[in-house]
């Protein structure tokens, strides 16, 4: 017996061919809370300016970011300036984030957002350490923040930070202390990155159970997790992931705004309600102002995302894109482009497209003889260019198409 997926497929995607992956329809609808300006922003040596964080604030605004949290309004008068001008430019959900201290909560009510983030230490080390409060203190304070962001009338987030280490029994005492007093979301945050998809799944179907406040995760990625425990949430429950572009933040960041994104449209067949194909040009943005690199291997967004060199694949891909790319991903639906790479592993067939498609019409022969000149060219390391393969063409003699001239 086979399950099917019962979604229509939104137009631009390909269904999985049958196989051992198909979509089973695990969570219907996916929102997507960002935190490049705050979270992200807190990744080491990295600083926006305010001109740097209005122009990603609109960036994902324009792409349909369901909520943007732009900063950390108590901080300083440049923070909450920045904060409050987000809030009133983008049509987005904005949020301030602020610790279960009066005049942070206050800050953030009086920048403008609509939604006040607070949070407040729940594992004991941090509580003992990083608070210097009590368990008790801990839930007075997180009750009282959150009925003061109700009182002002703008949409509570709570987080019990470092939930994933947190005693089971007293995460659910603060969880049912701030939903009796009406919290909106209850934010999961896995500070320290220590969750696995499946562990971080049973404690988000915990969570829900204990409130009727709508679930949130924020994930980090320590040991490599953070999307795959973003994407956990949303099967075991989640309304919505806190994601960074580039998956910037403290130390190695959090979950990638584009893996968890694209993850749920392609891999789920979800409909974020996210314009995708802004993803790679807003990556290109962060990774400008935050100076953190996007590596050449990183998913979605990389350099060699969608670049093919192999013989074997590259062929393939010539022939039809889904034989080794996803097949419900393309580059066009994030806004790059498929490139064929030339070096040591180049086969003929990428060698001939490249020269037909820069007006080369070559022979059998020539294609062998120029993908020879190419692969030991790439062997010693140099990198192939567009200009090195016109010259190997040339000096093999490769016929050139005739181009009209004109008076």
């Amino acid at each position: 017996m086979t399950t099917t997926c019962t979604r229509p497929i939104p137009v631009g995607r390909v269904e999985f061919f049958d196989g051992t992956l198909k979509t089973n329809g695990e969570f219907e609808s996916a929102r997507v809370f960002d935190t490049t300006l705050r979270d992200g922003e807190q990744a080491p040596r990295t600083s926006f300016s305010y001109d740097e964080k209005r122009a990603i604030a609109a960036a994902l605004d324009e792409m349909g970011t369901h909520v943007i949290e732009a900063g950390f309004p108590v901080n300083s008068e440049a923070e909450f300036e920045a904060v409050s001008d987000v809030a009133a430019s983008t049509s987005a959900t904005t949020c301030g984030l602020a610790r279960v201290v009066e005049k942070d909560v206050e800050a953030a009510i009086d920048s403008g957002v609509e939604m006040v983030h607070v949070f407040a230490s729940t594992s004991d080390v941090q509580i003992e350490d990083s608070m210097h409060a009590t368990r008790e203190e801990v839930v007075e304070r997180s009750v009282s923040a959150v009925e003061r962001v109700n009182e002002a009338g703008a949409t509570a987030m709570f987080s019990p930070m470092d939930a994933t280490r947190t005693d089971e029994e007293y995460l659910r005492e603060v969880v049912e202390a701030v939903s009796e007093v009406g919290v909106d979301w209850i934010n999961i945050p896995d500070t320290c990155g220590v969750a696995t998809p499946t562990r971080f799944a049973d404690l988000v179907s915990k969570v829900d159970s204990w409130t009727d406040a709508r679930i949130d995760v924020h994930t980090h990625d320590d040991f490599g997790m953070a999307a795959a425990n973003a994407v956990a949430g949303f099967e075991a429950g989640a309304d919505q992931a806190q994601v960074s572009v580039n998956g910037i933040g403290e130390r190695a960041g959090n979950a990638a705004y584009e893996e968890v994104v694209m993850t749920v449209e392609s891999v789920y067949g979800v409909d974020t309600g996210i314009d995708t194909t802004g993803i790679v040009e807003t990556s290109r943005t962060v990774e400008e102002y935050s100076d953190v690199p996007v590596p050449a291997n990183k998913p979605i967004t990389g350099d060699n995302a969608f670049a093919h060199e192999s013989g074997i694949h590259a062929a393939g891909v010539i022939e039809n894109s889904d034989t080794f790319e996803p097949g419900v991903m393309t580059p066009e639906m994030v806004g790059a482009e498929r490139e064929f790479v030339l070096g040591k592993h180049t086969g003929a067939n990428s060698v001939r497209k490249r020269l037909e498609d820069r007006g080369f019409e070559p022979t059998d022969r020539e294609v062998r003889e120029v993908t020879r000149r190419v692969k030991d060219y790439g062997a010693e390391k140099n990198r192939v260019t567009a200009a090195d393969l016109e010259r190997f063409a040339r000096e093999v003699g490769v016929a050139e198409e005739e181009r009209e001239v004109r008076a």
